[in-house]
């Protein structure tokens, strides 16, 4: 299990000589590189961009929907309304996942 983990993420050390002049591991992080999920992490911001888009949009589409509920006769100002907040929203998602990859 330990050489299937070693190859999956790698054996990154850091060398270092003692004071005979053999090399000596010092930091030996056989398991665990956070240089190594860099991509990852961006996987991870992107995808709470996009919960966060979704749960804006929802909120942002029921709450249209109570309004037009009660007020039937500015049902064209409120779907106005209610798209461009949604074309907003989502356009701060995609800026988000887009930096999220490039950070």
């Amino acid at each position: 299990l330990r050489s299937v983990l070693r190859t999956a993420f790698g054996s990154p050390t850091i060398p270092h000589a003692d004071k005979e002049g053999h090399p000596t591991k010092v930091l030996d992080f056989s398991f665990f590189n956070i240089f190594d999920m860099t991509g990852s992490l961006a996987a991870i911001g992107a995808g709470l961009a996009v919960i966060g888009a979704g749960i804006g949009i929802g909120l942002i589409g029921g709450n249209a929907m109570q309004a037009i509920a009660r007020q039937p006769e500015a049902l064209a100002d409120i779907r106005t309304n209610m798209l461009i907040a949604a074309a907003l929203v989502e356009g701060a998602a995609l800026a988000t996942i887009v930096l999220a990859f490039f950070a």
